[in-house]
């Protein structure tokens, strides 16, 4: 799908969230259902570039509140990250799309905190000293060094989710836990203190193409949907 389809979807998308767009009863199941056949377009286009494609669930929540913050000005770089906590720890749960070009660029391992789970993670919270992992959307902030090299700062952006993200130093950071030799060791990746760590080698490629204002989503179907009035602006 090129730049100008896109667009056109794009401009469809916010059209009908508005409330003045129609009399329907029920506005929010409408523009769900409007939402959801556009978000299928652009699913079934989307360039999988020989990586696997995320699950049809994770995209749809994550491209709806991709445009969203767009529309809001909250995010401005047009990358959209996805991380699947459904997904076992051993499979590769991260992806990176261009959405310029509709395409994905990296797929990768990605670690959940220690108290979230073992294999699988199955519990978050948004609490200092918690060791969990926190779930919803995020904008990506700095680049920095930190004690794990470099690191990318994060902004969570849903009240009470994900919102302490920067005060309890969740970042994206490189960590050797977090490779396929470990997985051959323990049948699983190691484990963060809430960070969404990534392997080493691919850790300052994701934070360059990712840092300054780009949509990170953390998808889990515990969190059933968006609630858009939680997004702080």
């Amino acid at each position: 799908m090129n730049i100008k389809t896109l667009l056109y979807v794009t401009v469809f998308v916010f059209s009908s969230f508005s409330p003045n767009r129609t009399k329907n009863k029920h506005p929010k199941v409408y523009a769900m259902t409007s939402f959801s056949k556009k978000a299928t377009v652009v699913y079934n286009s989307l360039d999988s570039n020989h990586f696997k494609l995320p699950k049809f669930e994770s995209f749809i929540k994550a491209l709806e509140g991709f445009y969203l913050l767009k529309e809001k000005g909250i995010i401005q770089k047009n990358y959209l990250t996805i991380i699947d906590f459904s997904l076992s720890s051993k499979e590769k749960r991260m992806w990176i799309i261009d959405m310029n070009e509709n395409k994905i660029i990296l797929n990768s391992l990605v670690a959940h905190g220690k108290n979230s789970g073992n294999d699988y993670a199955n519990q978050f919270s948004n609490k200092n000293e918690s060791n969990k992992s926190s779930l919803g959307f995020f904008a990506t902030g700095e680049a920095y060094q930190g004690k794990h090299g470099l690191s990318l700062k994060l902004d969570g952006l849903e009240n009470g989710v994900n919102s302490n993200a920067r005060q309890r130093a969740i970042v994206i950071h490189g960590a050797d836990y977090v490779s396929e030799n470990f997985i051959k060791t323990h049948n699983r990746l190691g484990k963060s203190q809430g960070c969404p760590a990534v392997p080493v080698e691919l850790s300052k490629k994701i934070i360059q193409i990712i840092k300054e204002k780009s949509c990170l989503f953390i998808y889990h179907p515990s969190k059933s949907s968006i609630e858009s009035a939680k997004l702080m602006s």
